[in-house]
């Protein structure tokens, strides 16, 4: 659930230098980029789809006409996952399948029938990320397949409210293994079950992670949405680089029980959808107190059953904003779609506070790194002692064994120095621990997130998500440019992304974060800037972007 696309890398966190030589690389690519524009090979062969782009609001009154069933509209997605995920362009976006996905269709169908609605995603398809437990016929992972076999004995708890709501779980989404806490050269979207996702705008692209799949799988319209995980930036990064709206709430709006973890101060899911709309639908599924999981007890009385009640197309008027200029700098041409969203939300009638700015950022780095890596040995053992006679590991050590005894299937392309670290550390009593979990507090929240809201009187704080995806590397790993997720990860606070342009096709979004609590108002402005500028455009899976010829 980690993606490093804040301030430090985890290759800088733990002092390998790597990350500063890909930002050489990367400096260097982007100035060859500027100079000499390259252009797109032609697009993938790939059918038009029935349900491309189709909303949930269009699917409930399509099949409330007749147009479609339940189970209908799960065969078309099944077909396409089958046609463009598995064969054609081959995104292996989706690990695997629900073989009851059929039998539960026809159920929410003969409830239709019979005049009962569950609400708006009665007979929806959703994709789950594969490290959301199901107790049914499907595995959950995260990708590796040390845990393959091992059946969940109860579901998650937002798996659970899914099924209340009405919703056909469709399948499991792939995922950088281990929600992308394994190594520090790790490729994001690869997972030694799912392979290497592939982004659908080019399918040489990386389609960033952890929820990569969840991200592609949303923005090729192969389910109605999907959910995601994030620790940092694994929400809003394959969100951002699939060109679709991910929502990482406030931790405690949505239970992680039963969600293979990292850590329990900064893991959350949320919803991944094509429109604003579209994710605020499906996070007010997902709200709930879980005693299984006590930070949502925090969630009493601040949560919402139906999200789209925020949705204003005027939203934006009398809102103050500020700019998170600390976030910019790392692409020109990024920052340029940047300035165009600023001038956007002026139109719209925001006022607009620039620049705003967070001391601090390498120190946090640092503590988040050693807080999650305390927080994985502990909550990973957690996790396996809640299979039960089911688990097949006990402990983070059981799992290192099984990485160096299956080397060649697991750790072909990158290692497990992240395990490594995380099993050296000792119980969460540790001075060392506190002190950089109090570290995290003090630089995320009341001196970071909090302050700046207070001190310019601010509605939100928007920056650029990320930057274009780039060029999948699993010999040397990701190649992260930048992007603003840390302090509202850190911090516990939510975040949403929209899109908000493109580069060379490939698309880039918008996030505005806030306080903890503030789903709601954020919502409004995503959802105001989303109306105002329409940029989400469908992926033409387009195999590279090739260098024009020379003179």
């Amino acid at each position: 659930m980690t993606d490093s696309t804040g301030p430090l890398s985890r290759r800088e966190f733990v002092g390998l230098g790597a990350a500063a030589a890909a930002a050489s690389a990367i400096g260097c690519d982007i100035e060859a980029t500027e100079k000499r524009p390259p252009v797109a090979s032609a697009a993938a062969a790939v059918a038009p789809f029935e349900l491309d782009e189709v909303t949930i609001d269009q699917l409930q009154a399509g099949m409330e006409s007749g147009r479609w069933t339940a189970r209908r509209l799960a065969e078309l997605y099944l077909e396409r996952i089958d046609a463009i995920d598995r064969t054609g362009p081959t995104l292996r976006s989706v690990i695997e399948t629900n073989p009851d996905a059929l039998e539960i269709a026809d159920g929410l169908d003969s409830e239709r029938r019979d005049g009962r609605v569950r609400g708006p995603l009665h007979g929806i398809p959703i994709l789950l990320k594969d490290n959301v437990a199901t107790a049914d016929r499907m595995q959950t992972t995260a990708g590796s397949l040390a845990l393959a076999g091992a059946a969940a004995p109860a579901d998650a708890f937002l798996a659970a409210r899914l099924r209340d709501a009405g919703a056909i779980l469709l399948g499991k989404a792939n995922l950088s293994e281990w929600a992308n806490f394994r190594s520090t050269r790790s490729s994001s979207g690869w997972s030694a079950r799912g392979g290497q996702c592939r982004n659908p705008y080019v399918l040489d692209r990386n389609p960033c992670g952890s929820s990569s799949g969840s991200g592609v799988a949303v923005a090729a319209s192969l389910c109605a949405a999907a959910i995601g995980t994030e620790t940092d930036g694994s929400i809003v990064c394959p969100s951002s680089a699939n060109g679709i709206v991910g929502i990482k709430p406030t931790v405690g709006l949505v239970s992680r029980s039963r969600i293979i973890p990292i850590s329990h101060n900064q893991d959350t899911a949320g919803p991944m959808g094509r429109s604003v709309r579209e994710a605020a639908i499906l996070l007010g599924a997902l709200t709930g107190t879980d005693p299984d999981d006590p930070a949502t007890a925090a969630s009493r009385g601040r949560t919402s059953p139906d999200y789209t009640g925020f949705l204003d197309a005027a939203g934006l008027g009398g809102a103050r904003i500020g700019v998170a200029r600390d976030f910019f700098g790392f692409h020109s041409d990024v920052d340029a779609l940047m300035e165009q969203a600023i001038a956007a939300l002026r139109t719209g009638g925001a006022a607009i506070v620039d620049p705003v700015h967070f001391e601090g950022r390498e120190e946090l780095g640092t503590a988040e790194f050693t807080v999650l890596l305390y927080d994985f040995k502990a909550d990973i053992a957690a996790y396996l002692a809640g299979l039960g006679d089911n688990a097949p590991a006990r402990t983070l050590a059981d799992l290192i064994a099984f990485n160096e005894a299956n080397r060649d299937r697991e750790m072909q392309w990158f290692g497990q120095e992240e395990f490594l670290l995380a099993q050296e550390k000792g119980p969460l009593t540790d001075p060392a621990y506190r002190d950089a979990l109090a570290s995290c507090h003090r630089l995320s929240r009341t001196g970071g997130i909090d302050a700046a809201l207070r001190r310019d009187r601010l509605d939100a704080i928007i920056a650029p998500t990320g930057g274009p995806a780039w060029t999948t590397d699993l010999v040397n790993g990701d190649h992260f440019a930048g992007g603003s997720s840390t302090h509202a990860a850190v911090a516990g606070y939510p975040s949403i992304t929209v899109p908000a342009g493109y580069v060379h096709g490939l698309p880039v979004g918008l996030s505005f974060f806030g306080a903890a609590w503030s789903e709601g108002r954020l919502l409004g402005l995503a959802y105001a800037f989303e109306q105002a500028t329409k940029h989400r455009q469908q992926p033409k899976f387009i195999p590279t972007l090739a260098s024009p010829p020379t003179a």
